[in-house]
């Protein structure tokens, strides 16, 4: 479910456990925190899935957001659900793996407010997308990064001129903000 101008449209995601959505619960946390920060923002969603954080995002008066999604599958949803919503006008998708789009938006000269990383849980994506967002200078300085992952994931607490400056739990999710070293 979606709140913000596209409020209380059911988005389209997969059966199975091949795409783990973010839940209502967590999303709607997530941008409590994040609050006026979102409203014309330059929004990254890294990992998209179905694009619902993304979407939502929107919603909320992001000024654009960049879905960086390397499944086919995955991005038939995202475009569906940018459909749904009538949001996709101020979308961009990129279909390539992580690394990839990070170099390529780097090279474009793209910065972000806002950085949104919901990598599959335990299999370590974490410290290299960190390593090059921050290589690559994609975070605006006020920007914030934010990472959905499982209370297990061993997160790097200070990569490069990041630094972890909040952590959040929500049953076996885990929210982990980084800014820039001031």
């Amino acid at each position: 479910m979606i709140s913000g101008t596209a409020g209380k449209r059911r988005l389209k995601s997969p059966r199975g456990l091949d795409v783990r959505p973010t839940s209502d619960r967590v999303k709607e946390a997530l941008f409590n925190i994040l609050g006026e920060h979102v409203a014309d923002s330059c929004f990254l969603d890294l990992f998209a899935g179905t694009g619902n954080v993304g979407i939502e995002a929107l919603s909320r008066g992001a000024h654009s957001v960049v879905f960086v999604e390397n499944n086919h599958q995955n991005i038939r949803y995202i475009k569906k659900n940018l459909e749904i919503t009538s949001l996709g006008a101020r979308a961009r998708l990129i279909r390539l793996d992580t690394e990839k789009a990070l170099i390529m938006l780097g090279k474009e000269g793209r910065r972000f407010n806002l950085i949104f990383l919901d990598p599959p849980y335990l299999q370590n994506f974490e410290a290299s997308a960190l390593a090059q967002i921050d290589y690559q200078e994609l975070l605006r300085p006020d920007g914030i990064i934010v990472i959905e992952s499982s209370k297990k994931d061993r997160l790097p607490g200070n990569p490069g001129r990041l630094e972890m400056f909040r952590q959040k739990r929500y049953g076996d999710t885990m929210l982990t903000f980084y800014r820039q070293n001031k």
